[in-house]
């Protein structure tokens, strides 16, 4: 019986993963408006499957360090008690910052509750240096390597346009004034002014700057569309190529069901379910930490996609969201169109999520245990 429940607390992170990070790969898309909610989201669904499934050829290395083993005693990991437990404290961790907007890491949740699960076990046995290097270090230095990368990505974009002539124009909406007219029937009707013409400005948060000129017979704008659309799924595929492992090696470990069924549940559950509650944290990502153009999101998502996919290769657990929101904060740092106050808030909730996720987990297992 507990290895279905095993299976349920699976899915449920894997339910819980796709709600809160499905949309960090194309949020760029959606914020520069470069394509509407259900577009970008529809295309964070098909990229991150195809990057959840080729984690099974690519990225098996990260099976291993969400097993627990290496931070907690062999036998106490192999356990479906700690198994049931971990699953359930990130999960609920995660599931929680998604129903409040708020981009948090898989790979904090899932090491919180790890710790939070050995320290009720075993309490000090719990091997606080491996911890240290295999999963702290990286997760703290990843978000810092992502602003580097994403400024420097910008600066370079920018370098290189105004090099070649390339420049920017924002668009406003110009057109004739119409006026509301009520006619002796009583009806409604609109009257056109006729050669009045009306200029609207608006917030500059939606005013769109688009690039001029062309590139190899195209339209350029066109070119840095295209281009963003590819970075955006090279992120959502990066993110299904780090985060499924992670969440594959707790079914791996309870051996419930066979690896290969289990590594399809995974990826389909993760890839789909996003579709039902990615609204709250696509809002957070895609207007709330910077304003954007397409050049400039399209910066930030190669920065991105480069640094999870070499991480996943190499078997480092950096966080996608960590990444992605350094990206983005590294180009408002540049524009100064940064909101710190956002920022501050997503910091903050980072913060609160091992620690969170600890008590949740170690909750569980206690409860299991008595």
């Amino acid at each position: 019986m507990i290895e279905f429940f095993i299976f349920l607390a699976v899915c449920f992170v894997s339910y819980s993963n796709g709600a809160n990070d499905n949309f960090k790969g194309v949020a760029s898309l959606l914020g520069s408006r470069t394509a509407d909610y259900k577009t970008a989201l529809g295309w964070a669904t098909a990229t991150t499957l195809l990057g959840s499934l080729s984690s099974f050829f690519l990225a098996t290395a990260l099976l291993a360090k969400f097993s627990g083993k290496g931070i907690v005693p062999n036998e106490l990991a192999g356990t479906q008690e700690f198994l049931l437990a971990v699953a359930f404290g990130a999960g609920t961790t995660i599931m929680i910052a998604t129903l409040t907007g708020f981009p948090i890491s898989t790979t904090h949740s899932l090491t919180g509750a790890i710790l939070g699960t050995g320290l009720s076990a075993v309490g000090s046995t719990v091997d606080f240096a491996a911890l240290q290097t295999g999963f702290l270090l990286p997760l703290l230095v990843s978000p810092l390597l992502a602003i580097g990368f994403g400024s420097a990505a910008y600066l370079g974009a920018t370098f290189l346009r105004q090099r070649t002539g390339i420049s920017k124009e924002t668009c406003v909406c110009v057109g004739t004034t119409f006026v509301p007219l009520i006619k002796p029937d009583g009806s409604a009707a609109m009257l056109n002014r006729g050669a009045n013409v009306s200029l609207s400005v608006d917030d500059e948060a939606i005013c769109i700057e688009r690039y001029e000129g062309r590139f190899l017979g195209f339209s350029l704008q066109r070119v840095v569309d295209a281009g963003h659309f590819m970075s955006a799924g090279v992120v959502s595929f990066a993110r299904g190529l780090n985060d499924t492992p992670k969440i594959v090696a707790l079914l791996l470990t309870a051996q419930v069901v066979n690896l290969s069924y289990g590594w399809l549940c995974v990826a389909v559950a993760m890839a789909a379910v996003g579709i039902l509650n990615a609204r709250k944290v696509a809002e957070t990502m895609s207007f709330r930490i910077t304003s954007m153009n397409s050049g400039q999101a399209f910066s930030a998502n190669l920065a991105t996609g480069a640094l999870v996919i070499v991480a996943s290769i190499l078997g480092s657990p950096v966080s996608t969201t960590h990444v992605s929101v350094g990206s983005l904060f590294g180009i408002g740092l540049i524009t100064g169109k940064a909101d710190w106050r956002v920022v501050s808030g997503i910091l903050l909730s980072w913060v609160i999520t091992m620690p969170l996720a600890a008590v949740f987990a170690g909750t569980t297992y206690w409860l299991l245990r008595s």
